[in-house]
């Protein structure tokens, strides 16, 4: 009973530290400039008119801030926001369950998206365009359909794939935003307000390295800084230097350039099984035990943004900075094959 108290009680204050480590406005957010700009304008019209915000998609690579910005959009709008996910939204009554429980200009944020059951999906349709719930119920071979009102509200999907969503989804959506990486300036901006938020003192070189080594992605850099921290609480009275951010990184395997050792088994996948390439995902995935999604949403973004790898129609192919990062001897016109 004690272990279990301690648990809820470890849930509760990571869930707090959460919280105090999102930007609740736009004018807290860092980051993502043209996104804020164009809600403020899309969210300061509708506010003028008195109307419900227009359906918004947000879409990017994940950690990027998808979620946060939907419950800043709630509470710029003064509205209440409720959260789920595609794959939790498992039949029709669960989708109603939600819809019906909203108020005029509430939001509705469903993360993952793409994910939702196609059926699911088409009595979404008329609950965005028409802000009605049509539902057919099936009863002794005999089936009878159901109209339900929906006060208007603002749908906000999320995505990490764009590709997977169905046309008719994403044209029922009046505006889609993408989400980019962070600049390395951005990213530093971002871990001196959480080292404040959590109270740390930290050195400017500290700051630069983390920046340096987060991926372009705010959740990174706050689940290295929490690390970071660990061993500044232990080392150093809690002031995070340099010294113990360069250690902390290296024992968590995260090398200058940010990579770690899932991505080095990924170029070596490429370079040592396949000859540098050109490989399909699926079977790469095989070889480095590994979901093609996973690979698809979380390591390649970052190996391709940084010229790590390419896409071609034949598959993934390993570029000349794979080979220097790995010490191998690169051939010239392995990417033309």
């Amino acid at each position: 009973m004690e272990n279990e108290q301690d648990l809820l009680r470890d849930l509760s204050q990571k869930q707090d530290d959460e919280l105090m480590l999102r930007p609740q406005y736009l004018n807290q957010y860092i980051g993502q400039t043209d996104v804020k700009e164009m809600l403020s304008v899309y969210i300061q019209a509708a506010l003028k008119r008195g109307e419900s915000l227009d359906h918004i998609l947000l879409y990017g690579g994940p950690g990027l801030g998808k979620t946060t910005l939907a419950q800043i959009i709630a509470n710029e709008l003064g509205v209440n926001i409720k959260i789920t996910s595609g794959p939790a939204i498992e039949k029709t009554g669960d989708l109603a369950a939600l819809l019906t429980t909203l108020k005029q200009g509430d939001v509705l944020f469903i993360d993952e998206i793409h994910r939702l059951p196609r059926f699911v999906e088409e009595i979404l349709y008329s609950a965005m365009e028409d802000y009605v719930l049509d539902i057919v119920l099936d009863k002794d071979n005999a089936s009878r359909s159901i109209r339900i009102e929906l006060p208007p509200f603002t749908l906000i999907g999320a995505t990490t794939r764009f590709g997977d969503l169905s046309h008719p989804l994403r044209e029922r959506f009046g505006a889609v935003l993408r989400l980019s990486y962070y600049s390395q300036e951005e990213i530093a901006m971002i871990v001196r307000r959480t080292s404040s938020v959590y109270g740390n003192e930290i050195e400017e070189e500290a700051v630069l390295e983390l920046a340096k080594r987060s991926r372009g992605t705010p959740r990174i850099a706050n689940r290295l800084f929490r690390r970071v921290r660990d061993f500044a609480e232990i080392m150093s009275d809690s002031v995070v230097t340099y010294k113990i951010t360069e250690l902390a990184l290296s024992k968590l395997g995260i090398d200058n350039r940010g990579l770690d050792h899932a991505d080095y088994m990924y170029l070596r996948g490429i370079i040592d099984r396949f000859n540098g390439g050109p490989v399909g995902v699926e079977s790469l995935a095989s070889t480095i035990g590994e979901e093609p999604g996973t690979i698809e949403e979380v390591y390649e973004p970052f190996l391709l943004q940084e010229g790590y790898i390419k896409r071609t129609p034949r598959g993934r192919v390993a570029t000349e900075l794979a080979y220097q990062v790995l010490g191998k001897k690169y051939y010239k016109g392995l990417l033309d094959t």
